[in-house]
């Protein structure tokens, strides 16, 4: 039986060209690996390649260590590849940055706790002490910073300080209600997950759904994307929809709002754990 944590997983992006996916399979064959998840796809307008493969490492001929120089002067070297490795039992360690809402915050800690993610969680980071008990409760360090206009640029450098400690992977903005700077998001680039409604930008800033419910949509979402430094408008992850009617309450819209940004925020997790996610440019491929 094969053991579905000692497992490889490759990631490729480079302009298209025909042979890519025989001469990755290749690499892989000549070195005693069996393919268990093979995913493509060619953007057409930019003519760029995005490939990803899982492969077992029992029986392969490559050390862990030796499959990047291996790989690097076979394959990526001759076809101008950007590319990355890993390996499906390392677990990445997930900050979570909260502020008021905890909706997704619980939601995420269910989730964790009851092993649907293979990660850990060293800490949470908030700018209020409303949620320091559900750190508490379990077992996660919380981390409170009293964030002010005066302050801001000396909060991220000790935030990004605890970071470091813990050697943080990657970050969960779950309703996280504070703008990061250019060099907060420079530090984890494509590693910062957020989530928030899908009416931006027709209804941006405070209440949207009351503003949402005044003007009788029909349909209301969530988006959870990669961080950039253009607010609100990162390589997007995932997203959902729920049919609304003039029978839904304010209170019914953000019932069901945030019911959506916990599964949506989740899913996105979900694809970014199990390194499903590349980046290119402002868009996110996101094999199936």
């Amino acid at each position: 039986m094969s053991n579905h944590s000692n497992q490889a997983i490759l990631l490729v992006h480079c302009l298209d060209k025909k042979g890519l996916i025989q001469v990755i399979t290749k690499f892989l064959s000549d070195h005693n690996g069996n393919i268990v998840d093979l995913d493509e796809h060619v953007e057409k307008s930019a003519e760029v390649f995005f490939f990803r493969v899982q492969w077992e490492m029992e029986g392969f001929d490559l050390d862990r260590n030796e499959i990047h120089s291996a790989f690097e002067k076979e394959v990526a070297s001759k076809h101008d590849m950007t590319w990355q490795i890993h390996f499906a039992d390392q677990k990445l360690r997930m900050a979570i940055f909260v502020s008021k809402s905890s909706h997704c915050l619980y939601d995420i800690l269910s989730r964790y706790y009851s092993g649907e993610w293979n990660i850990e969680i060293p800490l949470i980071v908030s700018n209020h002490q409303l949620h320091k008990q559900i750190g508490d409760r379990y077992n996660i360090p919380f981390h409170y910073f009293e964030v002010n206009g005066m302050n801001k640029s000396e909060v991220e450098l000790n935030q990004l300080k605890l970071l470091k400690e813990h050697k943080v992977d990657f970050i969960i903005l779950a309703r996280y209600m504070q703008i990061l700077s250019s060099d907060f998001i420079a530090e984890f680039r494509n590693r910062i997950i957020n989530i928030h409604h899908s009416f931006l930008p027709a209804f941006a800033g405070a209440k949207p759904y009351h503003r949402a419910y005044e003007r009788g949509v029909k349909v209301i979402g969530a988006t959870s994307h990669y961080v950039t430094e253009d607010l609100d408008d990162g390589p997007i992850i995932e997203q959902d929809v729920v049919k609304i009617s003039h029978k839904d309450s304010v209170d019914t819209l953000i019932r069901k709002g945030k019911d959506l940004e916990k599964i949506v925020l989740s899913r996105a997790i979900w694809a970014h754990i199990q390194r499903k996610t590349l980046v290119y440019r402002n868009k996110t491929i996101v094999f199936d």
